[in-house]
This record gives C-alpha cells, structure tokens and sequence, in this order.
C-alpha cells in the first residue's frame, strides 16, 4: 500500500457526504469479496436462527464502523505513524487473530455439554471482532480515508470522517447474502441433526485456515 496518506489522494474539496460516497463504493464493491469467506463462513457454521443472522450482521456492521472512527482519529493525530504501522501488515496479523478466534468458539460450542447462556452472550464477540479487523485491510479507498482525515488535523473531524466512510462501507450486499447463507444453512439442517455438527467443525476449520493464511502473509 504505498500511497497509503500520498497527498494527491485527497480531494480538492472534501466534505462528510464525500467520504461516505468513498466509504459506500468500498462496501458495495471490494468489501463483500474480502469479508464474505470469513463472515459467511461464521453464520454458516454457527447454524442460528434468522434473528441471529441479523445480529451478527449488524455486529459485524458495527466493527466496521467502530474500526473506521479510530482509525481516522488516529490518522488525524499522527498520519505518518500510521502509514508505517498499516504499511508493516498490522492488518493481517488483527484479521488473522480475530479469525482464528471465531474458528475456535465454533468448536468449543459444538461441545455437547457447553453452557447454552455462555454460548449465546459470547457469540456476539466473533462477528463483531471480524467486522473491526477486516477494516485494517488495505486498499485504496482506506488509504484516502486516512489521507483527508490526516490532512483535517483535527481529531473530531477525523473521527467523523471515520464515522461517515463506515456508515457508507456499511451499505453491503452482505446485508442481504448473510442472512440468505443462514437460511441455507437452516435448510440443510432441517431433519439432519447429524449433520449440524459436522458444518460447524467444517466452519471452524475453513475460518481457522484462512487466519493462519493471513499470518502467514506477514511472517
């Protein structure tokens, strides 16, 4: 990413519903080739209700956001460390983490004797960390984000640029497809609860697989 904060990134005239344009052609394109393994991989394999498709996607959403915000405040208060940091693959090595994480609370609540309220409170976590992780991937579009919002010199303005691009990244066809990957799965589990265990060890090997890959790319 080596224009990453490259000044003729910026725009000449830069306003809040620009960056949310900029936010939403990164959602609408790139993000649901990125995110759609790891994601669709978790609904998939947790094998929830169409509400907890719901939930994890707005989960997931909001990470999104959240990981925009900081990142533009912390590109508003020193852009050029950020560059360096984004630059050394801090990003993949987060992904890679947050991946693996989901991976292995899809096998410890496949145990048969797994506290049914532990499982549902702890879920959120995966989809949520996955959404703010994803976001470090990066691309041009973050690299304008952090180039404007390096450029305000304000912290405020950063965050809300942050704020506006992740409410933009947020308009996704995974709004629709995550749910749809939930309702397949439902189907293939209808009167085959033998099977149920099987997807979701299956799940937790691809999203595991896919962490340790993007370690990988790092070391």
């Amino acid at each position: 990413m080596d224009d990453f904060l490259n000044p003729a990134l910026i725009p000449q005239q830069t306003t809040l519903f620009t960056v949310w344009l900029l936010g939403a052609s990164l959602g609408l394109t790139a993000c649901t080739a990125t995110c759609l393994p790891f994601m669709g991989t978790w609904v998939l394999g947790r094998g929830g209700t169409q509400m907890q498709a719901l939930r994890d996607t707005g989960l997931f959403v909001s990470g999104r956001i959240l990981a925009y915000t900081m990142l533009g405040a912390i590109a508003a208060a020193a852009g050029a460390w950020l560059s360096q940091v984004m630059r050394g693959g801090t990003g993949n090595l987060v992904i890679g983490f947050a991946s693996i994480a989901a991976g292995v609370w899809l096998l410890r609540s496949a145990k048969p004797h797994s506290p049914c309220g532990v499982a549902r409170s702890a879920g959120g976590a995966p989809p949520l960390l996955l959404g703010f992780s994803l976001s470090l991937t990066p691309c041009a579009p973050l690299a304008s984000l952090l180039a404007v919002c390096a450029a305000a010199g304000s912290i405020k303005l950063g965050m809300a640029n942050g704020v506006a691009f992740g409410l933009g990244a947020a308009l996704t066809p995974l709004l629709i497809l995550l749910p749809l990957i939930s309702l397949f799965g439902k189907s293939l589990r209808d009167n085959r609860e033998w099977i149920t265990r099987w997807i979701r060890w299956g799940a937790a090997a691809v999203l595991i697989l896919l962490g340790l890959r993007r370690i990988f790319l790092v070391l």
